[in-house]
């Protein structure tokens, strides 16, 4: 099955709400209405990324609530860059 590029956009719209993009969600949403997705529909896929993004957020909260309780995780290794630049 391939995906039609109305549903492509709806998808855009769930991950850019949980990746915190404003532009990306202006830009998908613009998409979407000119591919013949309704406010309904726009909505729906904006509450889909909201639970998503919550979801994931209250999983790292957690974990970053017991981060010194991992075992494989030693002291010299907090001192690691991740890759973000800081």
């Amino acid at each position: 099955m391939v995906l039609d590029n109305r549903t492509k956009e709806l998808i855009a719209i769930g991950a850019s709400i949980s990746a915190n993009c404003q532009p990306c969600l202006e830009y998908h949403t613009g998409k979407a209405i000119e591919n013949g997705s309704d406010e309904e529909e726009i909505s729906e896929a904006i509450e889909i990324g909201k639970l998503v993004r919550r979801g994931a957020a209250a999983k790292m909260d957690k974990f970053a609530e017991n981060l010194d309780q991992v075992p494989h995780l030693k002291s010299e290794d907090k001192d690691k860059n991740c890759g973000c630049g800081k």
